[in-house]
This record gives structure tokens, sequence and C-alpha cells, in this order.
């Protein structure tokens, strides 16, 4: 899924804090009247590079949500954080929701939408700049955000690919 270059990281082994994103209520018409169910988007993370999202539909809001913190439980990541903020610039697209991420000086805090500030957030990312471009749908906005956190490279990783140290890596 968007899980290309980054491993896997196991639930049971990390304290996890929970964020809901977005709720939905979707009604079915039936021959008595309507029938509601919910969706909820939620995102949990560790705060310290560990994030994941998940989806929940149940009858009840509580239900749904605790179907979601299940489902994203199963589908965490580890991103690469540099000084508490992200190591470099980078876009994210997926389906109509396209989102820009870019590094921030420290105290910037995160400057960021309500679907991309939970992702952003619980990863344990502090300082970062960020433009939602696409669709404002927060499924879309989530996953493309998980997209372009999924695409970043650690900085250490690639100065020792290229052979080289950490301030060449960033200074030329």
């Amino acid at each position: 899924m968007l899980k290309n270059n980054i491993r896997s990281v196991k639930a049971s082994e990390i304290e996890l804090k929970e964020k809901v994103v977005a709720i939905n209520r979707v009604a079915k018409v039936v021959k008595g009247g309507r029938r509601f169910s919910f969706a909820a988007i939620v995102v949990v993370g560790d705060g310290n590079g560990v994030v994941g999202y998940g989806l929940g539909k149940a009858n009840e809001v509580t239900d749904a949500i605790a179907k979601g913190i299940d489902d994203a439980k199963k589908n965490l990541v580890k991103v690469p954080l540099y000084h508490h903020t992200v190591p470099h610039a980078m876009e994210g697209k997926y389906s109509g929701g396209f989102v820009l991420v870019k590094p921030a000086a420290a105290g910037t805090g995160v400057i960021a939408g309500g679907a991309m500030r939970a992702v952003l957030e619980s990863a344990g990312i502090k300082d970062v700049l960020c433009k939602s471009k696409g669709s404002s749908n927060p499924h879309n906005v989530v996953k493309a955000t998980f997209d372009a956190l999924s695409k970043m490279r650690d900085p250490l990783a690639v100065a020792q690919q290229r052979g080289v140290n950490l301030q060449k890596v960033f200074n030329g």
C-alpha cells in the first residue's frame, strides 16, 4: 500500500495515542425509514516517528472509533524525523488529494489543516509547513499525507549511502 520503503512497526511494542480525524454519518434508506451508521477515520502515533491511520465503520460512533483504532494499529509506519521536523520537502498524492510538506525552523509550529495536522502531530513532528492543494476530503488528505511521509528519506541513511558526512548532505 503506502508503506513502500519504510519498515512496518509492531503496535504491541509502543505506547500509542489516538486522534479522531473525522466522523461521517451514513444513511441507508430501508422499508421502515432511514438506518444510520457511522464511519470514523482515526490516526494513532507515539509522538516519536511512528504513525498509522485506520477507518472504522459501525452502527455506533464509539464502535466505529474502536474499529478505526484497531485498523490504524495494523498500518503503522516509521517516519524519519530531523530536529522535530521533516528532513526535506515532499509532495504526496492520493486520488484527488495533493499535499506539500516542507521542513520549518524550530519554534514555527505545525502549520497545517485539520486532517494533516492530526497525522503530523501524532508522528511527533513539531515544526512543519504544509499545504493541501487538492481535495479537502479527510480520507484523501490523510492518505496523501501518509504518501508524502512514506517517501521521506532519513538524512543519516542518505549520508551513509553517499559516503559523506551529515553536514555535506544538508549544505551541499
